[in-house]
């Protein structure tokens, strides 16, 4: 049952990363730069996966108490509820109708309200893992796939970390619809934004 513990973290921990390399797709290839809520809403992810990221952790180092599976599962389900209701939040700024949305739908669907779906899937699968607590400490092996599922997941925390560096550049707060990376034209790289007519 541990191995299955272990596996189930990592799908976790997975899943969680590629929903979040689909929003560098968007954000990179379609040329969708995210907005605050956006960016909240990826923090809430990466959050999630930080619970069964940190449950890795503990395992490579000593037994895994059913103490532990719930303080990371715990971690997980907080940030799901605090994600969901950011992702709550935009899908009701765009509830009227003849509304387009911000962004365009992927599979009939906003990002904001899939990151709604994530996050509620992210409570369900944390609530499981909660059922499935072990009655007595387990020593787990840890070996090659769960740490690259670690270092996937730091790795796209820094990438996340560098994009919103460069779409915020040196201010203190993104705009509401950004249009272009502010870092560049802080530096000077790139021509600024002509100032809309009415």
């Amino acid at each position: 049952m541990s191995t299955f513990r272990i596996v189930l973290a990592q799908f976790c921990i997975v899943a969680v990363s590629c929903v979040l390399l689909g929003a560098f797709s968007v954000q990179f290839l379609q040329s969708e730069l995210p907005c605050p809520l956006c960016i909240l809403q990826r923090m809430g992810m990466m959050l999630c996966a930080a619970g069964p990221a940190w449950l890795i952790c503990r395992a490579r180092t000593r037994e895994v108490s059913a103490r532990d599976y719930a303080e990371c599962y715990g971690v997980s389900i907080l940030a799901a509820i605090l994600g969901g209701a950011v992702s709550l939040r935009q899908v009701c700024l765009h509830i009227a109708p003849g509304d387009p949305g911000f962004g365009e739908p992927m599979f009939g669907l906003h990002l904001y309200t899939w990151a709604f779906v994530v996050f509620l899937t992210v409570v369900a699968v944390s609530a499981v893992q909660l059922l499935l607590l072990p009655r007595a400490p387990e020593r787990i092996r840890i070996g090659f796939m769960p740490r690259a599922c670690v270092g996937l997941l730091v790795c796209i925390v820094a990438a996340n970390a560098l994009a919103v560096f460069v779409e915020e550049g040196f201010h203190w707060y993104l705009p509401d619809n950004p249009t272009s990376y502010q870092l560049f034209q802080d530096l000077h790289l790139t021509a600024p934004n002509a100032p809309s007519t009415p």
